[in-house]
């Protein structure tokens, strides 16, 4: 392993600080963190909705841990209950300049738990951080707006990151990876939420091969003084999403969601246009309609498909439906 850099935290941060849950997460199950920068925010974003200080975008990390000082803590904390051991950062875990050997010795080590990394996509451009993913088994990427006037605003990148590389690499990085692959767009009100801004996103995912995409809206205080958007509003941005693509609607936000009634065939067609999980259920029918979703279940009319640890209703003739491509 590498020597320590020449910058250490061994005396700034104490060393549990590096490794945080074990939490429960829905999307992703028994997750046990690693926080690759615990002393501070070192990130290329300085995104509007971010839940950190604003800070000073940067290109490196400035202070960084060694990898046995990350792998010593690691290995006390992960047990046969953990589900997946998840890479984040206060900021963007992959400015961690070690991180191809620190992937290599958590493989070493993890046995079936599954390995994870919540990055925001912008330093897929560097081979040494594309190839370093590829040996992971699930990669969460954030791709929060794909035209370049939107992107800047809302995630204020360092000034080297020109959304339109970010896109081409994410395209091929997603035909290459072999593990399961998340896009996360996290909407900001009156910004990329937008019709305009949905159909080029749109365009772009259905490029992109993804095991699922979340869509989300801010649930925390944000560094900035922006807001996010109701769980109606996501569900209605949803449904201008290409009904092939994986969409799920991750967003804790959930006060204003409105119940209605649905007919059978409304629940159909609804379900065809935009699979739903239970709490999407919970929230939007009312109980007459809930009953009727289970009598189409129990006629086999719709189903539950799983798809990576979340459960949606489908159309019965949608389970083996081809995705479509532009």
């Amino acid at each position: 392993m590498q020597n320590i850099s020449s910058t250490s935290v061994t005396e700034s941060v104490e060393k549990n600080s590096i490794i945080f849950g074990p939490i429960n997460s829905r999307r992703f199950g028994m997750s046990l963190g690693i926080d690759l920068s615990p002393s501070h925010k070192q990130c290329n974003f300085d995104c509007l909705y971010c839940e950190l200080a604003p800070a000073t975008t940067v290109a490196k990390q400035d202070i960084i841990l060694s990898v046995s000082e990350i792998i010593n803590e690691l290995t006390k904390h992960l047990n046969e209950n953990i589900d997946v051991i998840t890479l984040t950062a206060n900021g963007e875990p992959t400015l961690y300049p070690y991180l191809d050997e620190l992937i290599d010795a958590i493989n070493a080590i993890k046995g079936d738990t599954q390995t994870l990394i919540l990055t925001n996509s912008a330093t897929l451009m560097q081979s040494r951080v594309y190839n370093a993913l590829l040996k992971l088994d699930q990669v969460k990427l954030s791709l929060d707006a794909v035209s370049p006037d939107v992107f800047k605003k809302i995630d204020r990148p360092h000034e080297s990151i020109k959304i339109e590389d970010i896109v081409e690499k994410v395209q091929e990085f997603s035909k290459e990876y072999k593990g399961k692959l998340f896009i996360e767009i996290l909407f900001v009100h009156g910004l990329n939420d937008t019709k305009e801004e949905i159909e080029k996103l749109n365009d772009v995912l259905l490029s992109i091969n993804a095991s699922r995409i979340d869509l989300g809206t801010i649930d925390r205080p944000p560094a900035y003084p922006v807001i996010g958007i109701s769980y109606k509003e996501l569900h209605q941005l949803a449904q201008l999403f290409n009904s092939s693509l994986p969409i799920h609607i991750a967003s804790r936000q959930h006060a204003e969601a409105n119940k209605a009634t649905y007919s059978e065939e409304d629940i159909i067609n609804t379900l065809d246009k935009r699979p739903l999980t239970q709490e999407d259920i919970n929230l939007l029918f009312d109980d007459s309609s809930k009953k009727r979703l289970q009598k189409l279940l129990q006629e086999k009319k719709i189903a539950i498909k799983n798809l990576d640890n979340i459960e949606f209703y489908i159309p019965t003739e949608n389970l083996h439906r081809k995705r479509e491509k532009n």
